[in-house]
């Protein structure tokens, strides 16, 4: 495969600086805990359900196809209460394993904490440790779980085989009914998708809890939650059985349940999903200082349960130049593979977003596209790189849609990008049909089968114009990480700035901050201690 013969010094700076401007949001992380984290630790150990009570602080309305999307789940509950009676300075495990020392399990714990009966504190003395242990083994055994998943996709992989080529083919499918959604992705799979990504409900990701059990009806999207979960990735791994390759499952671990999230995806077995450090601050309004702990738990989870993260820097090019913004796209990939990193993630499970969002009349704007990807592909060989289609510019005209997805398409083979989003015609301009995606497919197959190999004769020359765009964009890169590196604050300043996608979000603005809280001496999560030990061996 080609790659550019990028500055070895340029490259390690970039890595330096991204690490640099990184290091106080990491700090912020190992000083702070947030309500979904530990709200993560109780579904790790095993609590589900919702309190039979509509409380004030969920969704309104009725039930969804006779679910509780209307209801408190337990985990919220108990986490409130403790919060209220002792805080979460000191984490919620240790108040929660205390109460139960006396006898019976979460749930019934739960059931006290709705009928208000429930009473916390915190250990000390021989007490302390008691908790600490009961709560380690309680943690352990949702780990363990996490561990059997992945154990079991590696069975499968090795039983029913990967795609027979780069990159996968990855395709969106929401209704909203989720037991509608599981026939469009069986279909899907069978015309050729690789990866099956199901798009969340509208607006969940604003959402401080994680509705409960199979939803029948979303907005543009269905509801991330881990009954549906469960269905799509059994009726996932049928087709899997039946086309004799392993089809992938997506969602997304972002919003302010993105630890939650993490922890039900390891637990039903997902295989990739939308975590991205800082796309939930610049489009959600989602407070960065929780952002960034929520970020770091959930890949840590990610990590564990050998799941591929998509990072959304594609977004950034929605609201801003693909040109003159570029270079922001790369300071961002750097950014993410960093706290990746620090978080325990490797290489291949690196899905760094870019996306071919140049104005198809700006001229040699497929030229500049090859310059981006390759850059993206040069300086992280060994990710899978997720290559997003044409949105922007989508202007209603499918014809000139549809040549633009195959030039993307084209170029997603030319510079062995990992995963490839099918894209549409009608992107963008109405809701695509069935038929679109079946059209949308056939390029795709058509381009990749067409172009097969040819990654390995396409190599920009030396100097020429690919090659000399790259650079410039990476030189613009470094100097911008110099910028944010040089600044106290790093990055949380940056993007109070509006560096990403020109949109400006204050550390303590947007939504969630009151969720955040500084931890004290003795605070104790038993999933970071499993997670933590497991990072640092690595």
């Amino acid at each position: 495969m080609s790659t550019l013969a990028l500055d070895p010094g340029l490259v390690a700076r970039a890595r330096e600086l991204a690490a640099r401007a990184a290091q106080p949001v990491i700090d912020l992380a190992h000083r702070h805990t947030t309500v979904s984290v530990e709200r993560a630790v109780l579904r790790l150990a095993g609590l589900t359900g919702t309190d039979p009570v509509t409380g004030e602080g969920a969704a309104g309305g009725g039930g969804v196809g006779g679910n509780v999307i209307d209801r408190v789940p337990w985990a919220n509950r108990v986490v409130d209460a403790v919060r209220e009676q002792v805080g979460l300075e000191s984490g919620v495990a240790l108040p929660v394993w205390h109460a139960l020392a006396s006898g019976g399990t979460l749930q019934s714990l739960a059931e006290q904490v709705g009928a208000g009966t429930a009473r916390f504190e915190i250990p000390t003395g021989t007490d302390t440790e008691r908790a600490r242990e009961a709560a380690r083994e309680a943690a352990a055994r949702g780990i363990a779980c996490i561990d059997a998943n992945r154990r079991r996709r590696e069975e499968l992989i090795t039983t029913h085989g990967d795609p027979p080529r780069r990159p996968w083919i990855y395709l969106i499918v929401a209704t909203g009914d989720i037991h509608e959604d599981i026939p469009q992705a069986q279909a899907a799979a069978r015309a050729g998708a690789d990866v099956i990504a199901v798009i969340r409900s509208t607006g969940q990701s604003l959402l401080d809890y994680v509705p409960e059990g199979a939803t029948r009806t979303g907005y543009a999207g269905t509801y991330a939650t881990q009954e549906n979960f469960r269905l799509m990735r059994a009726a996932l791994d049928e087709v899997s059985a039946e086309l004799g390759r392993y089809v992938r499952l997506t969602n997304y671990a972002s919003g302010l349940c993105m630890p939650e999230i993490a922890v039900l995806a390891g637990l039903e077995r997902l295989d990739m999903m939308l975590n991205d450090a800082m796309y939930g601050i610049l489009f959600r309004d989602i407070n960065p200082r929780r952002t960034f702990v929520d970020q770091r738990f959930s890949r840590m989870v990610h990590a564990r349960a050998g799941i591929i993260i998509n990072t959304g820097e594609d977004n950034y090019l929605t609201t801003a130049d693909a040109v003159d913004e570029a270079h922001t796209v790369t300071v961002s990939q750097l950014l993410n593979e960093t706290l990746a990193k620090e978080a325990g993630l490797q290489d291949w499970q690196l899905g760094l977003g870019h996306a071919f969002e140049i104005d198809p009349d700006v001229p040699e704007s497929f030229r500049l596209e090859l310059a981006h990807a390759l850059l993206a592909r040069s300086l992280f060989p060994d990710a899978p790189l997720k290559w997003m289609p044409p949105t922007k510019h989508m202007t209603g005209d499918v014809f000139r849609g549809y040549l633009l997805d195959g030039f993307f398409n084209l170029a997603g083979s030319l510079t062995g990008q990992g995963i490839l989003l099918v894209g549409m015609m009608t992107e963008a301009v109405v809701t695509p049909w069935l038929s679109d995606r079946d059209l949308a497919l056939r390029n795709v197959r058509y381009v990749l089968n067409a172009a097969g190999n040819l990654a390995e004769d396409f190599a920009p020359p030396p100097g020429g114009f690919i090659d000399r765009r790259a650079n410039t964009v990476l030189t613009e890169a470094v100097g911008l990480l110099e910028k944010i590196a040089d600044h106290p604050e790093g990055l949380i300043q940056a993007i109070a700035d509006g560096t990403f996608g020109i949109t400006k979000r204050p550390a303590d603005g947007g939504k969630g901050l009151e969720g955040v809280v500084a931890t004290a001496p003795d605070a104790y999560n038993p999933a970071l201690d499993l997670l933590e030990r497991k990072v640092s061996r690595a």
